[in-house]
């Protein structure tokens, strides 16, 4: 792996170390992708897309990513407070708790943090298996995020299973940014969301997202994929910056920030 942006100094030997093509450990991996020291929530979206746009191929990422694309989504992980996710990714993708991991356990105490992120699951109608470990055997317990008008029964199915119900909408639905609020208001102020990409298109379409990380694989999918976003509309398109560009094999590992 190399950076291409920023551009290394010249002078710098770490910066001229970290354009050389070599495997990069977790500590720098660490560094490169540390949150922002701000005050409020801030909101990063890690997601792979191929060449020609698709964010899934038969219904899930994996075959688009690489050995490096997964040391990347590790790191983002072990730097988060919480991992926000969409209920149908957590049935397609068969998400598992997060684990805790030595080479993140310093930092994550120093920050305050625990020991692994929650993940927060967004769902309208909690149709969800809560008899799987997500529920039922998280080492921070799940946060499902839900609105006002959300089965009861589902929602007592959730609670006996361990998970924490948090409302996040007034209707049946979940509002983004209250989401946000929501997740904040227990100090989870770094959050991280995997998608999908109706989760991922919500979060854009309410003006919330803050950065992107975003794989793009040197792969040709064809066929009638998802994009990485979609659903909501903006009235106007939002620009984001370049922050930095790693490269590895032909994989791009971009991250871009809202400007």
């Amino acid at each position: 792996m190399r950076r291409l942006f920023p551009l290394p100094d010249p002078d710098d030997p770490a910066g001229a170390r970290a354009a050389t093509d070599r495997e990069w450990g977790l500590d720098e991996l660490a560094d490169a992708y540390a949150y922002p020291a701000t005050e409020g929530p801030w909101l990063r979206a890690n997601m792979v897309s191929s060449l020609d746009g698709a964010a899934q191929h038969d219904g899930k990422s994996q075959p688009l990513s690489s050995d490096s694309d997964m040391r990347i989504f590790g790191t983002l992980r072990g730097l988060a407070d919480a991992v926000v996710v969409g209920a149908e990714t957590v049935r397609q993708e068969g998400y598992r708790p997060a684990r805790a991991r030595d080479a993140f356990a310093g930092r994550r105490a120093a920050a305050g943090q625990a020991p692994a992120p929650a993940i927060a699951v967004v769902s309208a109608s909690l149709d969800l298996d809560f008899t799987l470990p997500l529920f039922t055997s998280p080492l921070v317990p799940t946060l499902v995020l839900t609105g006002a008008a959300a089965p009861p029964a589902r929602v007592t199915a959730a609670e006996k299973a361990g998970a924490e119900v948090l409302v996040a909408g007034d209707g049946t639905g979940v509002d983004p940014a209250r989401a946000v609020e929501a997740l904040a208001g227990r100090g989870l102020r770094r959050l991280l969301t995997e998608g999908g990409p109706r989760l991922l298109g919500q979060f854009v379409g309410s003006g919330v997202l803050d950065e992107l990380c975003l794989t793009v694989s040197p792969t040709l999918t064809s066929g009638t994929a998802q994009r990485i976003a979609y659903g909501a509309d903006r009235e106007v398109p939002e620009r984001f910056a370049l922050a930095s560009l790693l490269e590895e094999a032909g994989f791009l590992f971009t991250r871009y920030r809202r400007t």
